[in-house]
């Protein structure tokens, strides 16, 4: 059978995520691999997970374990997660809170929601390529988020109304951004509601990375500042908030959850009981118990540890990359990104760093809607000590400086 006259037209526009391809290279144990966005499987907490699934597995509570459950998520956990975004700036009830299976479930759901064919998603360039993958199956129109421009609300309406659609969102991963590893200050994010405003569109705000602040000042989410416009009030709100476990908890088990309206948390309910009913029970209870007992001391290792690294790869950048070569410094997450003379791409990078140097990394060209900006690659920490990390950053910067000397002397003629 040819499948392809089967297939609706939207397949198209869905590609192989580099990443997922990537994260092979880590079966390898002769490649240095800065490619994955992980977190580190040593700093799991194995044990709290083991005693929380006996827990929930003993006595009368293994039937409610091994059951289907309701849609919107365990009510437990939708509490202690509205309680925890209390926390943070953003007080809410549980009925305000949807677990999904990771935020990425969360992301294909609304685009799903909210994407015509030929609507304009606005995103950062760069961008999550996850959410990319997300958004392309809706078949949408990109234009470019920058809460800092001058470029009128006006204009991305017309040419969104050119195009043939509306402005449907923004989306944006506000706190040390996957890839760049940039966080937007409270200026720019009062700007992006400023323009989500005169728009009239919804704001995606991807918080994944939001807990991993290692220094600076912690800017507050763009929901809470938001809900400070609004008087408090969430059901007037149009930030859509989506939070993960899987950067700080497991991601293996894949929960994640969404807070906004009532009336979003009502559609984002349909869409999941036609997908797949609900997210795993069990996985919501274990996750529920172990963020209640060891939530924040475990957030703070993670800092400790991750800061290290992050400060150890700045370091050895400093030491190892030749002259034209520039990289961003950041606060928190997990990822440092690196920019290259022009005239050098990524992806070219990467087939001889393999070869020469057994290094892996994402080339930067798959995090632009546009598919532009070769000279771009995305590094991540997370999983690498500091030996690896100096080792890794000297092989790295040895072949950008062979790379850039032959380019030179090409131009030169």
């Amino acid at each position: 059978m040819d499948w392809q006259n089967v297939l609706a037209d939207r397949n198209g526009r869905m590609k192989a995520s580099e990443i997922r391809e990537l994260l092979k290279l880590l079966d390898q144990p002769d490649i240095l691999s800065f490619a994955g966005g992980i977190p580190d499987p040593k700093l799991f907490p194995a044990q709290a997970y083991r005693d929380a699934m006996d827990a929930a597995l003993t006595g009368p509570s293994a039937g409610a374990a091994l059951q289907y459950s309701v849609s919107e998520g365990y009510k437990p956990l939708r509490e202690w997660l509205a309680e925890h975004m209390a926390s943070i700036g953003v007080p809410c009830a549980a009925e305000n809170v949807f677990i999904t299976s990771g935020s990425q479930q969360a992301l294909d759901y609304l685009g799903k929601l909210m994407l015509n064919p030929e609507d304009t998603a606005l995103v950062t360039w760069p961008t999550y390529m996850g959410a990319l993958g997300a958004f392309n199956a809706y078949e949408p129109r990109y234009d470019r988020l920058d809460p800092k421009s001058n470029r009128p609300a006006s204009a991305i309406a017309d040419a969104a109304a050119d195009a043939g659609g509306k402005v449907k969102f923004a989306y944006l991963s506000a706190d040390f951004a996957n890839p760049t590893g940039e966080t937007l200050d409270r200026t720019g994010r009062e700007a992006l509601l400023d323009m989500a405003d005169a728009l009239d569109c919804a704001v995606i705000e991807d918080a994944a990375y939001q807990t991993l602040r290692y220094d600076g000042e912690p800017v507050p989410p763009i929901l809470a500042l938001e809900l400070a416009r609004k008087g408090g009030d969430l059901e007037a709100c149009r930030t859509i908030y989506c939070g993960s476990f899987s950067k700080v908890l497991a991601p293996g088990l894949r929960v994640g959850w969404v807070v906004a309206s009532k009336p979003v948390i009502a559609r984002l309910v349909l869409m999941k009981q036609a997908a797949d009913l609900h997210s795993p029970t069990l996985n919501q209870i274990a996750t529920d118990h172990v963020a209640r007992a060891i939530f924040e001391p475990h957030v703070a290792k993670l800092r400790a540890t991750y800061s290290a690294r992050r400060d150890a790869m700045l370091a050895a950048l400093k030491r190892h990359m030749p002259d034209g070569v520039r990289w961003t410094k950041p606060e928190g997450g997990m990822f440092v990104w690196v920019t290259v003379p022009e005239g050098i791409d990524g992806a070219d990078l990467l087939a001889q760093s393999l070869q020469t140097e057994k290094v892996a990394f994402v080339p930067g060209r798959a995090f632009f809607a546009d598919g532009s900006n070769g000279n771009t690659l995305r590094l991540s920490f997370s999983c690498a000590d500091e030996a690896m990390i100096e080792e890794g950053m000297k092989r790295l910067g040895r072949l950008l400086a062979r790379v850039t000397q032959s380019a030179t002397a090409v131009a030169a003629g």
